[in-house]
């Protein structure tokens, strides 16, 4: 067998939007070490679920040719109805963790109120004939869809007439996690990815920085997000359990049908 490499190439994609969907462990792995979040699996089915602690949530990731691969449903609580959160598996995980991290937050962060702020802060704006706000590129765009029968909001991304991924946030969804979701969007800094960057949406080579680093290095930048998260217990696990809670989602299906989340059309 061939020594490691000493060295790797990572690429840093900026804007993130269009950086890919990334490795789901940067999501699941969190949620079940650092914050509790129990796991199930089908050896037949190539999804991973993961429900938590008060069993009031649950992550689905199952994919999905040109669906909705992530879907986070939320039971009732008294007050409030319950809610549901779907992505698409081209959603960069930056995304969804941003999501994810603030739903487990022990300690909410103060967050702007209207998710459009972050967007605007960071110069996105409207554009002529499209609803919402888009970003200085135009190949990502936040709408509040507001009609008789429906209040909920959607993020995309498109290069040109192909669409890469979208975003629907459900009615009832809490404000501050859709706006963990829009700063995560908003934010300018470039995002990792160590896999080819022949997969990319757009092939704009002015969207790569390549730079080398040492395998180490590599292994410490998608390593950080599996440790604990400050303020969040650690979970006891043996490394079996953890494996299986990420190891089926690089699995692609047949044939699936998209999960339907609550209150969709």
């Amino acid at each position: 067998m061939p020594p490691p490499p000493e060295t790797v190439e990572v690429d840093f994609i900026s804007p993130r939007h269009l950086a890919g969907g990334g490795d789901p462990a940067w999501v699941t792995v969190p949620l079940h070490r650092a914050c509790g979040w129990s796991h199930g699996n089908d050896p037949l089915m190539p999804r991973v679920l993961l429900s938590s602690p008060d069993q009031k949530a649950l992550l689905r990731l199952e994919p999905v040719p040109d669906g909705q691969w992530w879907t986070l449903s939320h039971a009732p609580r008294p007050g409030r109805p319950g809610w549901y959160a779907s992505f698409g598996g081209h959603t960069p995980v930056e995304l969804i963790a941003a999501f994810t991290d603030a739903l487990t937050d022990p300690t909410p962060a103060d967050l702007p109120a209207d998710p459009y702020d972050p967007l605007a802060d960071a110069d996105w704006g409207p554009v002529y004939g499209k609803r919402g706000i888009v970003s200085p590129d135009s190949t990502a765009r936040v709408e509040h869809v507001v009609g008789r029968s429906t209040d909920h909001w959607v993020a995309t991304s498109a290069v040109g007439d192909r669409p890469v991924w979208q975003a629907r946030f459900g009615e009832h969804t809490p404000a501050r996690l859709i706006t963990a979701f829009t700063t995560a969007l908003a934010d300018t800094r470039p995002v990792a990815r160590t896999d080819s960057p022949h997969g990319l949406p757009s092939l704009n080579p002015g969207l790569v920085t390549r730079r080398s680093t040492g395998a180490r290095g590599a292994r410490r930048l998608c390593s950080r997000r599996t440790r604990p998260i400050p303020g969040r217990p650690p979970r006891r696990s043996g490394s079996g359990t953890s494996t299986s809670a990420t190891g089926a989602v690089h699995k692609r299906p047949q044939s699936l049908n998209p999960p339907s989340p609550p209150g969709s059309t």
